[in-house]
């Protein structure tokens, strides 16, 4: 929601929430505690957690860029009847970019991803990593996968649970995302949870996610609609559409444990709040249903 100039009220996140987990979702991110000056979208992060739908069922994460948002997320856990089960911390691959988005070096970020990390684990929370520009930074270009994959083990060693790999930009093409996830399980271990954060501004975001799965990647981020992207970005677009993730995986055989057509009536619901049409092309054309050639009668 931070790249859209129109905001949802804290029941329609609510609601939306409860919606995809309707769909089938049983694990989503509900809130970022982030700077409310910066991104105003995202300031009733407190209020929407207070609303959680009490599902044991379901992991609910809040998103938190420094200190502060991890105090803020531990403090609205707390308060709540349900509550969050993990922290999604960042740290940016690249020096410019990182000073746009947080305000830090790469440096800074690990010290103060190992001081989140922590914080949230002293909260009785899990803690992911999520690596930013791991395929491409907007202002100093090409990022080395073995930079990346040492910030990873860098995590790993802070006690980070899961890391993720971000296409924050949408740059990167199946052949860089499939070896960033072999290498990362080579490096990692085969059973350390490994996912995929994509977003599809060049068209490559499905056929990436289908690349990591190759590979044995098991977890993807993906937004309903195809919605998101970062306002320190320039020209990036949304995340992987949940619906063309699940389109792709389910006409392959792959079990998702999503329902498509409830995912493509809660784009519809959500297309109406948010005052257009969503960037999914799952979500507005359908799923796949033949229709037979009607019989016409000839003059």
């Amino acid at each position: 929601m931070q790249n859209e100039p129109v905001g949802l009220s804290t029941a329609d996140k609510i609601a939306l929430i409860e919606r995809v987990i309707a769909a089938g979702a049983r694990r989503v991110e509900v809130a970022s505690f982030v700077n409310p000056r910066r991104v105003p979208q995202m300031a009733d992060g407190e209020a929407v957690v207070a609303g959680l739908p009490n599902r044991s069922d379901v992991r609910f994460t809040g998103l938190c860029l420094n200190e502060r948002g991890v105090e803020r997320a531990l403090a609205a856990s707390a308060a709540a009847t349900r509550g969050l089960d993990e922290i999604g911390c960042v740290l940016v691959a690249t020096d410019a970019f990182g000073i746009a988005n947080q305000g830090q070096t790469v440096a800074q970020g690990i010290a103060a991803n190992r001081a989140m990390i922590a914080a949230a684990k002293l909260g009785g929370l899990r803690a992911q990593v999520t690596i930013a520009a791991s395929f491409g930074c907007p202002y100093e270009g090409a990022v080395a996968e073995d930079h990346v994959l040492g910030l990873a083990e860098a995590m790993v060693e802070a006690g980070a649970d899961e890391i993720a790999f971000a296409d924050t930009i949408g740059v990167a093409v199946p052949a860089q995302v499939a070896s960033m996830v072999a290498n990362a399980r080579r490096r990692l271990g085969d059973d350390f949870p490994i996912r995929v954060h994509l977003h599809d501004t060049r068209g490559m975001a499905p056929a990436n996610a289908w690349a990591a799965f190759q590979e044995g990647c098991r977890t993807f981020d993906s937004a309903l609609g195809g919605l998101g992207g970062c306002p320190f970005a320039p020209k990036a677009a949304g995340n992987l559409a949940t619906e063309e993730l699940v389109y792709m995986f389910e006409r392959a055989g792959i079990a998702t444990g999503i329902d498509l057509v409830a995912a493509i009536d809660t784009n519809r619901w959500l297309a109406e709040r948010m005052g257009k049409s969503l960037p999914s092309r799952v979500g507005r054309v359908g799923d796949f249903v033949p229709h037979p050639p009607q019989e016409q009668e000839c003059a």
